[in-house]
């Protein structure tokens, strides 16, 4: 049995635990996930830490391979995010249709709940920027309620401590009680697509690939809309 170490963005938990555990199944291999916000585990390397397959976002992934730090060939896209919003499940529904209505939304809400920036996740690094080229940062600061992980934005909403919540789609989809009523309007989106490759320093690069392979095989494309992905390509 061949073991692959894997770190890989946490707001994929859902979807590739499901697909890890079918290719386990199937191939005899052993998968060994290490799942965190894209920051915490670029961390991770940049301290030493090793892994067979990362699984990050496409920015910090293309500086890693202009570094030589994965196998040629290997690098593959794997699924597409988007910033959502989500409030507790049976409240009205605001307008987030337009830049102009979200803004209004977001100045009108009492209690607004994100990823604390310090995350260093997707969205908690983009939301405060966000909120600076919005001009309404002092105002957000006021009413926000910053959270460890995207899990725990949704607990908020669910339970009505916050009015609303921002972050990952992925991560409010198992959290009963939180209701997503969509993506961030097209004008402030910032949709992220996860790439996986094979590390360079990989003693079992073959097992490593053929893993890639599983999560982006036709059908898979199930399990990642199930999960609020869209599959990349």
């Amino acid at each position: 049995m061949t073991k692959i170490k894997v770190f890989c963005a946490r707001s994929m938990t859902v979807a590739v635990s499901r697909l890890a555990g079918d290719f386990m199944r199937e191939s005899g291999h052993e998968v060994d996930i290490t799942f965190g916000p894209v920051g915490t585990l670029s961390a991770k390397l940049a301290a030493g830490e090793t892994a067979d397959v990362l699984i990050l976002g496409a920015p910090a992934m293309a500086m890693m391979e202009q570094n030589g730090s994965f196998v040629a060939g290997t690098r593959t896209d794997v699924a597409r995010v988007f910033i959502g919003v989500a409030v507790r499940e049976g409240a009205a529904a605001p307008d987030i249709s337009t830049a102009e209505a979200f803004r209004k939304t977001l100045l009108g809400a009492r209690t607004i709940a994100f990823t604390d920036a310090s995350v260093g996740g997707t969205a908690a690094v983009y939301l405060p920027v966000l909120f600076e080229r919005m001009g309404i940062a002092g105002e957000i600061n006021r009413k926000a309620m910053p959270q460890q992980s995207g899990g725990a934005v949704a607990e908020k909403v669910a339970s009505g401590e916050a009015d609303i919540g921002i972050t990952l789609i992925p991560e409010f989809l198992p959290i009963k009680g939180a209701s997503v009523i969509g993506k961030l309007p097209a004008a402030l989106a910032d949709d992220t697509t996860y790439t996986a490759a094979v590390s360079a320093g990989s003693s079992v690069p073959e097992a490593g690939s053929a893993f890639i392979a599983a999560l982006v095989r036709p059908d898979a494309r199930d399990v990642w809309q199930a999960a609020g992905f869209e599959r990349a390509g």
